[in-house]
């Protein structure tokens, strides 16, 4: 599963060909979450708040890199690194 951020502890990645809807993992401590890229919520998981506010906040400022990893990830093509959150 490639990391294409890292930021404040948060580690965010994509699986290759993985199911819809468009979505990115998020790993922070011992949490762990689905957060869908179109609409910028969590559909699996959970994260304190403070993380989940700079993941949503990131995911808006980057919302086009990630449709396009996503599209890459589904063609099994190498996925681009996205600007972490400062």
């Amino acid at each position: 599963m490639p990391e294409i951020s890292l930021f404040f502890g948060i580690r965010i990645t994509m699986y290759y060909n993985d199911h819809k809807p468009p979505h990115f993992h998020v790993q922070f401590a011992e949490y762990k979450a689905l957060v869908d890229i179109l609409n910028g919520v969590v559909i699996q998981g959970a994260l304190p708040a403070r993380q989940l506010k700079y993941v949503l906040a990131w995911a808006d400022l980057h919302q086009n890199e990630l449709m396009q990893n996503w599209e890459l990830a589904r063609e099994n093509k190498p996925l681009n690194k996205i600007a972490p959150l400062l």
